[in-house]
């Protein structure tokens, strides 16, 4: 067994490990490509920059390509994004015609590759209509949805799934996002990479430096939400709750970290309107942090007391199995696939309002044993559920199923 191989049994135990290699047997030396329309920023991108080496080193041969695209490509697929989360977005028909054009470009580049692969996943709405531009395609075909689709704006999904329906499968991340499609829907939620940058051990030199590096008062309580700047993460609603803590708990400092994404149009705007509500206040740390800043993310989630992800629309939230990773109680937007991950009064707390949120924290904050049983469960909870051997055994399971349609095996659930 690889040296690889081995690092992931000893965090995810031999079994996980053993189970890859069976799936993987039957696949090796076989072509599948992930397709999606960013290398950096977001959690696809991250998913993808762990899953890939592993696929690779389980023989299967795997590669990612990334579309690209003009302004009005990304304001498009931006306004489909948010219309899968429930907005009432109208697209217009001059932007639409860009999302089509972009595409057709992108798939005369990448028709060899994908048309010749035995195994395929395309990840969220960006690159979708590459199926019907990929006409002489052999292999299976899977559309895959890391989005909140459980209310989406009824005219775009409607445009959207003349894309999607022509798949093999779908998957979704919860049962509460799948829609109506006339091919099989699988449900794998996402996971993180423990050996990763963002995720693995630090020294306690590393840990430490960050106080410095950030201008925080390790004496002091510290409350974190990392995210992209986006108004479904609530950034806003992160402020006010701060500051409804600091009423009671003068001292509690405040961080937002988070970056852009090169498919994200809007973040500018939201980190203006961040910092606008943060005013002069000097406990409050607003964070433009490069997309490849995994190791200081990891060391502000393992300074910070309180680990939140107040989001009001959420497709997953890979922040929220980092910070239970490191063993921290998480205060969740009680949406999307955060409910998935935190079992409310268990691994950290589920709310709906910055009221709530802050009463959360003080109530941690003011109990040291509760947060550290929290953390302790949160942690187990992830490497039980979460971790990158599970979401790869079950996307190979899924293309068993496919390989196997006609033979009666029992499909994963």
């Amino acid at each position: 067994m690889s040296d690889l191989l081995e690092a992931y049994a000893r965090v995810a135990g031999q079994d996980a490990v053993d189970q890859l290699q069976q799936l993987s047997a039957p696949m090796k030396g076989a072509k599948f490509v992930h397709v999606n329309s960013t290398r950096v920023g977001g959690g696809v991108a991250e998913i993808l920059m762990k899953m890939v080496p592993l696929m690779n080193e389980l023989g299967i041969d795997t590669s990612w390509e990334v579309i690209t695209g003009e302004d009005k490509f990304y304001q498009c697929t931006k306004s489909m994004h948010n219309a899968l989360q429930g907005d009432q977005v109208h697209i217009s028909e001059d932007l639409l015609k860009a999302y089509e054009e972009t595409n057709s470009r992108n798939a005369d580049l990448l028709r060899p590759a994908l048309e010749n692969a035995d195994y395929v996943i395309i990840h969220d709405p960006q690159p979708a209509p590459l199926l019907k531009l990929c006409p002489n395609r052999k292999g299976k075909w899977v559309w895959r949805c890391h989005i909140d689709a459980s209310n989406p704006h009824p005219p775009v999904w409607n445009y959207l799934s003349g894309y999607v329906q022509d798949y093999d499968a779908s998957f979704f991340s919860l049962a509460d996002f799948a829609q109506q499609l006339p091919h099989t829907q699988y449900l794998i939620p996402p996971s993180i990479d423990p050996l990763s940058d963002k995720n693995m051990e630090l020294s306690q030199a590393e840990i430490d430096s960050t106080y410095e590096e950030f201008n925080l008062d390790p004496k002091r309580p510290i409350m974190l939400q990392v995210s992209r700047y986006d108004r479904f993460k609530d950034p806003l609603g992160v402020i006010e709750a701060y500051k409804l803590t600091k009423q009671s708990i003068p001292e509690i400092q405040l961080v937002l970290a988070g970056g852009g994404a090169t498919d994200d149009p809007e973040g500018e705007e939201v980190l203006k309107e961040v910092r606008g509500s943060a005013g002069k206040d000097t406990d409050i740390h607003i964070l433009l942090l490069p997309s490849d800043a995994h190791k200081t993310i990891n060391a502000l989630q393992r300074v910070s007391d309180i680990v939140l992800q107040k989001s009001l629309k959420e497709g997953f939230g890979l922040t929220v199995t980092e910070a239970m990773w490191k063993g921290k109680p998480v205060i969740g937007g009680n949406t999307g696939g955060i409910r998935l991950q935190i079992i409310n009064h268990h691994t950290g707390f589920l709310v709906d309002s910055p009221q709530g949120a802050a009463l959360r924290i003080q109530q941690l904050l003011q109990d040291p044993e509760k947060l550290r049983e929290m953390g302790i469960q949160a942690k187990e909870y992830v490497r039980e559920n979460f971790l990158n051997t599970r979401h790869l055994r079950e996307i190979l399971s899924l293309f068993t199923a496919l390989d196997n349609k006609s033979k009666n095996i029992i499909k994963p659930s």
